[in-house]
């Protein structure tokens, strides 16, 4: 049945959201805005890889991958072919990659979609198998792409990687496509293809007793997350305006892990939440790392203080909410939820 009233409740969040976000472009200073970005890069890329992660329940370690892709993709058709020519300077690039250029949404879309053909060649191999295996087959597929990246310089110019790439990439693209994501992600969570996933993530083989093509239903959430992965990398790529291999390393992969575990696996809210969360958090913890004066006293200045603190509130977060902030459901499932405990405690 359709709910006129949260139909129009939504438009509202979507108009609010995009109003905020026209006007943090046009009125807040370069610091909060990069702050912004940072949160909307990071939400794009925790949303994309909760659905595979949490709601397919496929413990993938793949998306430093995917993001390098996209990245890669989208800085070598922005940037000017005389550019490129300035830029190789181990070797030559490549016709096709000298040649290239191209507008910048159309880029990144090419470097999502380029993303998501791999995700699909992909597929085959990776799920032949499961769980910690599915993690050690994911996982070399990011040190594949990175590798790659480094020895094939005619295509990424190497371990010197790519400068000068225009900075398109403001808070409006930014911050629109995030919405966009999570959009996406939540309708994909409530529809039938979203439940799907959460039978295949708690008991595979009972999906498929029920006749649930289980492959059919985690390529579709790999090659989703993998899309939104590489428009994450190409935007990325677009706001730092530089990017090299070492960039896309194991590290971000686990970066995004906490942020979906912190957040509650299969929770987009969560993962958003997380992404603002941690996002903000850490750039405001970077005071104990600066001189620190207490009642008249100057501590001095402890570099890495800030991620002892940061490592305590993680731990204090997993110990008190073990399944995350959100557990598995969203934030509307946690209201309807309360209202209805509340309007039975009434009777």
């Amino acid at each position: 049945m359709f709910d006129f009233k949260r139909f129009i409740r939504n438009i509202v969040l979507i108009l609010a959201t995009l109003a905020f976000i026209y006007y943090a472009q046009k009125s807040m200073d370069s610091y909060n805005l990069s702050i912004l970005m940072n949160i909307g890069i990071f939400a794009i890329l925790a949303l994309s890889y909760n659905l595979i992660n949490g709601v397919a329940g496929q413990f993938s370690l793949e998306p430093n991958g995917f993001v390098a892709i996209g990245a890669y993709f989208t800085a070598i058709l922005i940037i000017p072919p005389e550019t490129k020519l300035d830029m190789f300077a181990l070797v030559d690039p490549a016709p096709i990659v000298a040649s290239a250029h191209m507008s910048f949404l159309p880029a990144v879309l090419i470097g999502g979609f380029a993303a998501m053909l791999v995700a699909m060649l992909l597929a085959l191999p990776v799920f032949r198998v499961r769980g910690d295996y599915l993690a050690i087959v994911t996982l070399g597929f990011g040190f594949i792409i990175r590798i790659f990246a480094i020895n094939n310089p005619e295509y990424t110019n190497g371990a010197m990687g790519l400068n000068d790439i225009p900075e398109y990439a403001n808070f409006i693209w930014i911050g629109t496509i995030a919405l966009i994501t999570f959009i996406v992600m939540i309708h994909i969570i409530y529809s039938k293809y979203g439940r799907s996933m959460k039978a295949v993530r708690d008991d595979e083989d009972a999906a498929t007793a029920m006749g649930i093509n289980t492959f059919k239903i985690k390529t579709l959430a790999f090659m989703t997350s993998a899309f939104f992965e590489g428009v994450g990398g190409g935007l990325l790529a677009s706001m730092l305006t530089t990017i090299t291999p070492d960039q896309f390393s194991f590290l971000l992969t686990f970066q995004l892990l906490i942020f979906i575990v912190l957040g509650g696996l299969g929770s987009m809210s969560g993962a958003l939440f997380a992404s603002i969360l941690l996002g903000w958090g850490l750039e405001k913890l970077r005071i104990l790392d600066e001189n620190i004066t207490l009642f008249g006293h100057d501590f001095g200045a402890h570099p890495g203080l800030r991620m002892v603190v940061f490592s305590i509130i993680l731990l204090l977060m997993m110990l008190y909410a073990r399944r995350g902030v959100f557990g598995d459901r969203e934030l509307t499932d946690i209201i309807r939820d309360y209202k209805r405990k509340k309007l039975e405690s009434k009777k």
